[in-house]
């Protein structure tokens, strides 16, 4: 469980890395594509982060109870 775990906040951890940089990529040109998605880019990292932190917790809850904490 706790590998799965760990492997599914490695992939979140990626993802949000490459939403920054599409999202500050497309800020950087500006333009139509900017103006089209930088604000879903925005929320989508949000909301990857949180997925990400939420994970983080997790494993650690699971590493505390497992430890016999």
């Amino acid at each position: 469980m706790q590998l799965v775990l760990n492997i599914l906040l490695a992939a979140t951890m990626v993802a949000v890395v490459g939403v920054l940089f599409t999202g500050l990529a497309g800020f950087a040109k500006g333009g139509e594509f900017d103006r089209k998605y930088g604000n879903k880019l925005m929320r989508l990292r949000v909301g990857t982060q949180a997925l990400a932190v939420s994970l983080l917790l997790l494993l650690l809850l699971l590493r505390n109870l497992d430890s016999g904490g």
